[in-house]
């Protein structure tokens, strides 16, 4: 997001990558889940009361030789950790699709750095429904979760002198950016830079601590956790990335991200049977992008709307061309939704919201979700009109201007805030015919 949007058969470990930095749950993170570094609970052997025998009586020593045998096969068949990634046919709680979507904005980033494995857990344990990211390609095609084209802002990339000589001035959306960009380094190479907090008034302690991941291992943080939770990858800056990065097979970047969503499962229209056991959206700035990966999948897709004076990175499109009637009847051919920065939907003066625009019904109307960015908690970012409170700029956005979902760097407070407004039905028989309902139009209109 910009700073100001069947399930297949694999083999048993499900094909997944272990998080080389699950260890990203250290002891100086105490809110993180205990189950991470708990160890396997072992077989008991238990004994059974009977007659007038003791229920603490001894087992006789012809049992001892079978015993070991047993324990050796406890400790040789299962593994010394739990790896829920093995955990294939374990029943989940189902993701919630009754009230909008609570987005973890590069994940729980108001806390720790973004896109790091630890500020995922953290937005799963607080309750996202859906975990966001942005995905580059490096030097030598590994596809990687990180937001900006260059690293100079979000690493220590300048204080290590092997890299001095890397800094490079490319065009990035229509401007000059100098700077050390991504693509001019591999991915051994991008793992052993350590990233750090975005905005100097947020926690500092975790500088340092955490690497950048891989996409597969940011689709391991989702498919590993205990409940369902959807993953929300951005198809970042593909013009910059294909013009730097090529593929041995000759496919594009657009291609290699789809591939990759394919190859963990990832597939189905939105609320489908498979999309319902793995929620996906799939989201660009790009309007070709979408459009291409349209024909590679049916999984939903969101066309991200950035500011008033910012043109399409691939078309060359105005805000105002992008958000006509005619487009977005055009573009809701290949997308579910727009995913528009907020203030293009209720703009501001002097910090003040101004009348709110018709984006959001006139998207409603061509049966678009809207997915507005990016919700924050902090004083520097809350509008005057929400009195540095930000439950009232939750209710304003859900219950007056109607959107479908939030992306947001705070989201504990976004979950905290709807199950106090919205909690969960005790009984979820109503919103499961909804859902169902709703399969059945997507089935219809599919005809």
């Amino acid at each position: 997001m910009a700073v100001k949007g069947k399930r297949k058969a694999l083999p048993s470990s499900r094909g997944r990558i272990l998080l080389t930095d699950r260890g990203a749950a250290p002891s100086s993170l105490p809110f993180l889940s205990a189950h991470h570094n708990q160890a396997p609970r072992f077989p008991s052997v238990s004994r059974e009361r009977g007659g007038g025998r003791s229920s603490t009586m001894s087992p006789s020593v012809c049992h001892i030789p079978f015993l070991l045998l047993l324990l050796l096969h406890v400790v040789i068949a299962r593994p010394l950790f739990p790896l829920p990634s093995k955990n294939s046919n374990e029943q989940k709680k189902p993701i919630q699709t009754f009230r909008p979507y609570n987005i973890a904005h590069r994940g729980s980033n108001g806390e720790i750095p973004e896109e790091t494995t630890a500020a995922y857990l953290r937005a799963i344990e607080e309750g996202a429904d859906f975990i966001e990211t942005d995905i580059l390609a490096s030097k030598d095609g590994a596809l990687i979760c990180f937001h900006d084209v260059t690293l100079d802002e979000m690493t220590d990339v300048s204080s290590r002198k092997e890299f001095a000589n890397r800094r490079r001035t490319y065009e990035v959306e229509w401007l000059n950016v100098t700077g050390w960009f991504v693509v001019d380094f591999t991915l051994e190479e991008l793992k052993t830079l350590k990233v750090k907090q975005r905005y100097a008034f947020r926690d500092q302690q975790y500088n340092g601590k955490y690497s950048i991941i891989t996409f597969e291992e940011f689709i391991s943080i989702a498919l590993d956790a205990s409940r369902t939770v959807g993953i929300y990858p951005e198809i970042k800056d593909p013009v910059h990335i294909n013009k730097h990065v090529k593929w041995a097979d000759g496919k594009t970047f657009e291609d290699k991200f789809v591939d990759t969503l394919l190859k963990y499962g990832y597939r189905g229209q939105y609320l489908s049977e498979n999309w319902l056991k793995q929620p996906l959206f799939i989201q660009s700035f790009a309007p070709t992008s979408l459009v291409h990966v349209s024909k590679l999948t049916e999984s939903p897709k969101i066309f991200l709307i950035d500011d008033f004076t910012i043109r399409t990175q691939d078309t060359n499109q105005s805000f105002w061309e992008i958000t006509s009637d005619d487009y977005l009847a055009y573009i809701s051919n290949y997308v579910v939704g727009l995913g528009p920065w907020k203030d293009t939907i209720v703009p501001v003066v002097n910090n003040y919201l101004m009348t709110p625009s018709d984006l959001v019904a006139r998207a409603h109307a061509h049966n678009l979700q809207v997915h507005p960015y990016t919700y924050r908690n902090e004083n520097q970012f809350l509008h005057f009109n929400f009195h540095q409170d930000p439950y009232a700029e939750y209710d304003f956005w859900i219950n007056t201007v109607g959107v479908d979902g939030l992306f947001t760097d705070f989201t504990g407070s976004v979950h905290q805030y709807q199950e106090l407004i919205s909690p969960h039905p005790k009984d979820a028989t109503a919103n499961n015919l909804l859902v169902k309902i709703a399969q059945m139009i997507a089935a219809y209109e599919g005809l």
